[in-house]
């Protein structure tokens, strides 16, 4: 019980308090597209840049924590593709995208301000770790697959480019690029930019948590219960416990452990929608398994935040 009072409810009453507000007209849909448009796009960018490039990679960069995370994450969105289709006879192209919303956890507005609540900021630079590769691992695996279902085995030159048109086009995938280069290089950044980046990273999380908050309240639960039951039993139960998995068979510590389940036991994210819209398919889908996962994610978080060691 005090896990939830003290590490999940402040971070789910920031995000009620923006349904809250949406819901009875204190805050516009206009506004919550324009305040998620900043975190998605500045905010939370300058603050994965600033963590990427100040983390110690010689430290944090353990590649069995990675190889634990991304061995389960691609797992499970083979087991939502093909699910999709041999359970539900859903087309391939919605079976990707099906398979991509149990795929991308809701990693930085759920993840980051909750494993430091619950375990210490201490601790995320293990979550940094993950989060570095987690855009650029789902998007290239997402776009590659879904392309390479619409080309119906057409050779590889012709959608290639599009698959690195479409990820490098993406506002995290940049700044993780740019972080990587200024922690590398050792490039020493002017006092000045370094604080008004650290302004726009104060920022990010109280404000995207807001607008989750509001992009929740537009999105309706309707239909595709199976395929959505599917994506929410995958990224709040199947992934965290596939992670927990593998991870002790590779020997992580205690730290590495808590983080990557919690990591992988996140909703999914607002990405999953953004990638169906895209591409026009499972729509509803990708929409109202944000909303149902976010919702019962506050007591499969609680769940394990209690059996984690």
């Amino acid at each position: 019980m005090l896990a939830l009072i003290n590490v999940i409810l402040p971070v789910f009453f920031v995000i009620g308090f923006g349904y809250w507000a949406v819901w009875k007209g204190y805050f516009t849909n206009e506004g919550v597209d324009g305040l998620m448009s900043f975190t998605q796009h500045f905010a939370i960018p300058c603050l994965l840049f600033r963590a990427i490039s100040t983390l110690d990679l010689s430290a944090s960069f353990d590649f069995r924590l990675l190889g634990t995370y991304y061995i389960s994450a691609f797992s499970i969105f083979c087991l939502g593709t093909f699910g999709a289709r041999y359970l539900f006879n859903r087309p391939w192209e919605h079976c990707v995208a099906i398979g991509f919303c149990a795929l991308f956890s809701n990693t930085v507005l759920l993840g980051l301000p909750i494993v430091e609540r619950a375990y210490g900021t201490s601790t995320l630079d293990h979550m940094y770790t993950i989060i570095a590769f987690h855009a650029p691992f789902c998007y290239t695996l997402g776009i590659v697959s879904i392309e390479a279902v619409k080309s119906k085995g057409g050779p590889l030159r012709l959608f290639l480019p599009k698959v690195g048109r479409a990820v490098f086009r993406n506002a995290l995938i940049v700044a993780l690029a740019l972080g990587f280069t200024v922690n590398l290089t050792g490039l020493d950044l002017p006092h000045p930019l370094t604080e008004a980046v650290d302004l726009m990273v104060r920022a990010a999380l109280p404000a995207a948590l807001f607008g989750l908050g509001g992009v929740l309240y537009q999105y309706k639960p309707e239909g595709d219960s199976g395929p959505i039951a599917l994506v929410v039993f995958l990224s709040l139960i199947g992934l965290p416990a596939l992670v927990w998995l593998i991870g002790a068979q590779f020997g992580l510590d205690r730290d590495q452990i808590r983080v990557a389940v919690m990591t992988g036991a996140m909703a999914p994210g607002i990405n999953t929608y953004v990638f169906a819209s895209i591409y026009g398919v499972a729509k509803r889908v990708a929409a109202t398994s944000i909303l149902l996962g976010t919702a019962f994610s506050m007591l499969t978080l609680w769940m394990w935040l209690a059996i984690l060691p």
